[in-house]
Protein backbone atom coordinates (compact mmCIF):
# COMPACT_ATOMS: atom_id res chain seq x y z
CA UNK A 1 0.00 0.00 0.00
CA UNK A 2 1.65 3.16 -0.62
CA UNK A 3 2.07 6.35 1.48
CA UNK A 4 -1.20 8.47 0.65
CA UNK A 5 -3.70 5.85 0.48
CA UNK A 6 -2.93 4.83 3.41
CA UNK A 7 -2.81 8.27 5.13
CA UNK A 8 -6.15 8.76 3.31
CA UNK A 9 -7.04 5.69 5.36
CA UNK A 10 -6.33 7.09 8.72
CA UNK A 11 -7.61 10.41 8.16
CA UNK A 12 -10.89 8.80 6.98
CA UNK A 13 -10.77 6.47 10.94
CA UNK A 14 -9.58 9.54 12.58
CA UNK A 15 -12.60 11.43 11.13
CA UNK A 16 -14.90 8.95 12.30
CA UNK A 17 -13.71 8.13 15.93
CA UNK A 18 -13.66 12.53 15.94
CA UNK A 19 -17.83 12.35 14.82
CA UNK A 20 -18.53 9.61 16.94
CA UNK A 21 -16.59 11.17 19.89
CA UNK A 22 -18.90 14.12 19.31
CA UNK A 23 -22.00 12.58 18.87
CA UNK A 24 -21.86 10.99 22.24
CA UNK A 25 -20.50 14.50 23.73
CA UNK A 26 -23.67 15.95 22.73
CA UNK A 27 -26.14 13.12 24.83
CA UNK A 28 -27.45 14.66 28.06
CA UNK A 29 -25.87 12.53 30.60
CA UNK A 30 -27.72 9.34 32.31
CA UNK A 31 -30.06 10.61 35.28
CA UNK A 32 -28.25 10.01 39.02
CA UNK A 33 -29.96 6.60 39.12
CA UNK A 34 -28.81 5.18 36.29
CA UNK A 35 -31.97 4.56 35.13
CA UNK A 36 -33.67 6.17 31.43
CA UNK A 37 -37.32 6.77 30.69
CA UNK A 38 -39.45 8.49 33.23
CA UNK A 39 -39.20 8.37 36.99
CA UNK A 40 -41.46 6.47 38.82
CA UNK A 41 -43.41 9.31 40.51
CA UNK A 42 -43.66 11.02 37.24
CA UNK A 43 -46.07 7.63 35.68
CA UNK A 44 -47.35 7.16 39.57
CA UNK A 45 -48.56 11.16 39.32
CA UNK A 46 -50.57 10.32 36.38
CA UNK A 47 -52.16 7.43 37.10
CA UNK A 48 -55.83 7.28 36.73
CA UNK A 49 -55.59 11.03 34.85
CA UNK A 50 -56.64 12.07 31.41
CA UNK A 51 -53.74 13.88 29.49
CA UNK A 52 -53.40 17.52 30.33
CA UNK A 53 -54.18 16.95 34.36
CA UNK A 54 -51.44 19.63 35.79
CA UNK A 55 -49.66 17.68 38.78
CA UNK A 56 -46.68 18.04 41.30
CA UNK A 57 -44.53 15.04 41.60
CA UNK A 58 -40.96 14.01 43.16
CA UNK A 59 -38.06 14.87 40.37
CA UNK A 60 -35.29 11.97 40.58
CA UNK A 61 -33.40 14.62 42.92
CA UNK A 62 -36.24 14.63 45.19
CA UNK A 63 -37.16 18.49 44.35
CA UNK A 64 -41.12 19.44 43.62
CA UNK A 65 -41.77 19.41 40.15
CA UNK A 66 -44.93 20.65 38.70
CA UNK A 67 -45.91 18.64 35.41
CA UNK A 68 -48.53 17.96 33.26
CA UNK A 69 -49.81 14.76 32.07
CA UNK A 70 -48.97 13.18 28.53
CA UNK A 71 -49.40 10.29 26.50
CA UNK A 72 -46.28 8.73 25.92
CA UNK A 73 -44.84 5.35 25.36
CA UNK A 74 -45.10 4.28 29.14
CA UNK A 75 -48.54 5.94 28.97
CA UNK A 76 -49.72 8.49 30.65
CA UNK A 77 -46.68 10.57 32.33
CA UNK A 78 -45.96 13.77 34.28
CA UNK A 79 -43.74 16.01 32.57
CA UNK A 80 -42.16 18.69 33.75
CA UNK A 81 -43.53 22.20 32.55
CA UNK A 82 -41.29 24.38 30.64
CA UNK A 83 -38.87 21.29 30.08
CA UNK A 84 -36.78 19.28 32.03
CA UNK A 85 -34.73 21.23 34.98
CA UNK A 86 -30.92 21.77 34.42
CA UNK A 87 -28.69 19.38 36.16
CA UNK A 88 -27.00 20.05 39.51
CA UNK A 89 -24.50 22.55 39.48
CA UNK A 90 -22.01 19.09 39.65
CA UNK A 91 -22.73 17.84 36.59
CA UNK A 92 -23.03 21.45 34.55
CA UNK A 93 -20.06 21.42 31.89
Amino acid sequence: MSIFPRSLLLAMLAGAAAGASAQNANQPPPPPDGKRGPPQEAIDACKGKAEGVKVTFKGRRGEDVKGVCKKMREGVVAVPEGGMPPPPPDQRK
